[in-house]
């Protein structure tokens, strides 16, 4: 199984938010769609056959069927089978989906995409240049709040996309910037023909029954029950095998492993803690990897009570908790999580987990305490309601800053609600809450995260100093230099505190034996598989 991670997702922040951890559904009433044998009766040949359907359980509704604004793990996991990318990289090497090629000039200053010939979208409109270049256009058009807009702006200029012929794209950059080709691999076209009329491509109602260029096209949506899609014969990639997907939105965890044990469910990510019990039923291929994740406590400078908004406060806080421990409380062994200092991932460019760290030191958190001159505070923390990592470790954090004299208070609510508050920018009434993020290779893209301002900057963090960092890393071509950019980056981070990095986590998913072609569609962050329409029935 691949162990690499692609560079996609800069926004899979939300990744936490419907955690690695997806749940069930207490309604046990078959999906659409199945008529599978039970997982009980063994599969007659491991060779590929055409037709049947794939069930996969999500830990809620999806938020929007748009890849350019989707940012929950369950939207990001749809949409990867509604729309085909541009290409993806993995181990460094990229594979070409809708792209043939990408070319990059002498000077580094143009970029030139090649379209596969023959593209369509699943309503049979062709898919060409012109819908690469209004989706970019679209993205830097501020009216759209985008989460993406930032990234094609480079230098405080944008980047222009020009048509050169129905499959030729160049993309013109008013500098060199090394960042560019992990910027691109994060974008996904859109038709033009379905959007150009839409003033809020967001909150169009066009996204209710999306038109894409993946292996599967939409069918139904029922609201808390299912997503399903159907096989799109014209995929560029070749005719899929199965015949339909369906995600069996699936919010509490024991109903939906139970599920998965009866066969209702193929497919299902996995808390550790339900290893053994999945594991013995010897029908599942268990599938531990990398995502390139990292877990961590975030802090809300921001909150109404302004009551962490002082470094020393987040130090003090960092000092009360114990990495080690969380990582037994959160995932049961180190097997699945190694521990985290920095917030770039191990799979980034010019990580380094040699960063100022503050851990496990109860006697120095109350001395930070004390000269901050802080004194019987209290502080809330949000809690996704069935995430059993979510609620291990607010109970360990709970615990652990009561001894040193902070009061936290629990405050639970659904996976949608949660998933809202944590993205509300303007959400002052919590201070904590776990988090954590899938953002690829180049450090440029946790700029969203950490700068001033930024449409994904949770923590409410600033720090000019940082912001210029940024911009230097992202501009300097000499690698060297470029590297002693982002390693100062970490640091500065880490010092101020910004967040309580935990784990850089492993992810386990379930998959029912009964399917192959895993290898061909590639274990891929957040949205499990890259390429769905390997998948078949034995």
């Amino acid at each position: 199984m691949r162990k690499g991670i692609s560079a996609v997702l800069a926004l899979l922040l939300l990744s936490v938010l419907i955690s690695a951890c997806s749940g069930g559904n207490n309604n046990a009433s078959p999906s659409p769609g199945t008529g599978e044998p039970s997982a009980s009766q063994p599969a007659e040949s491991g060779q590929p056959k055409d037709g049947g359907n794939l069930i996969i359980a999500v830990g809620a509704d999806p938020v929007i069927l748009n890849p350019n604004y989707a940012g929950d793990r369950v939207s990001l996991t749809i949409d990867q089978a509604l729309y085909a990318p541009l290409f993806q990289v993995n181990n460094g090497k990229k594979t070409f989906y809708l792209a043939d090629s990408l070319t990059p000039s002498a000077d580094n200053l143009t970029y030139t995409l090649k379209l596969k010939s023959g593209l369509t979208w699943h309503d049979g409109q062709p898919l060409t240049a012109d819908d690469v270049v209004f989706t970019i256009d679209k993205i830097l058009d501020e009216k759209q709040n985008s989460m993406f807009r930032e990234n094609l702006i480079i230098g405080g200029k944008p980047v222009q996309a020009v048509k050169v012929d129905d499959t030729t794209v160049d993309f013109k950059l008013p500098q060199v910037s090394p960042a560019f080709e992990a910027t691109l691999v994060q974008l996904t076209p859109i038709p033009k023909h379905v959007f150009e009329n839409e003033g809020d491509i967001e909150k169009s109602s066009k996204n209710n029954a999306p038109i894409g260029s993946g292996p599967f096209k939409f069918k139904e949506y029922k609201s808390g029950e299912y997503v399903t899609l159907e096989r799109f014969d014209n995929y560029f990639g070749g005719k899929p095998h199965l015949d339909s997907i369906t995600y069996r939105i699936a919010k509490d965890t024991n109903a939906a492993n139970l599920a998965l044990q009866n066969g209702e469910i193929n497919v299902k990510y996995l808390d550790p803690q339900d290893v053994a019990t999945i594991q013995a039923t010897n029908n599942f291929e268990i599938l531990p990897y990398s995502e390139g994740r990292l877990a961590y406590l975030l802090f809300n400078e921001d909150s109404d009570t302004g009551a962490i908004a002082k470094k020393e406060v987040r130090q003090a806080i960092s000092y009360a908790l114990s990495r080690d421990e969380l990582i037994q409380t959160t995932y049961t062994s180190s097997e699945y999580a190694d521990p985290a200092k920095s917030f770039v991932t191990p799979d980034g460019l010019f990580h380094t987990n040699d960063v100022t760290s503050y851990d496990n030191d109860v006697a120095k958190a109350k001395e930070l305490l004390d000269a901050a001159g802080v004194k019987n505070l209290k502080l809330r923390f949000i809690v996704s309601s069935g995430n059993k990592a979510q609620e291990a470790v607010s109970l360990y954090v709970q615990q652990k800053l009561k001894a040193v004299g902070i009061t936290v208070e629990l405050k639970n609510m659904d996976a949608s609600a949660y998933g809202q508050k944590f993205v509300d920018l303007k959400s002052k009434d919590y201070e904590l809450a776990l988090a954590g993020y899938i953002m690829g290779y180049d450090p440029d893209a946790y700029r969203i995260l950490f700068a001033t301002g930024s449409n994904s900057n949770y923590s409410r963090y600033s720090n000019k100093e940082v912001d210029a960092l940024f911009n230097e890393g992202a501009s300097e071509a000499d690698e060297t230099k470029r590297g002693e950019a982002y390693k100062k980056l970490q640091e500065t981070i880490a010092s101020d505190a910004v967040m309580y990095p935990i784990a850089y986590t492993k992810t386990i998913v379930a998959v029912d034996k009964r399917y192959g072609g895993l290898e061909e569609a590639v274990l891929k962050p957040v949205v499990i598989f890259e390429d769905p329409s390997k998948i078949y029935l034995k």
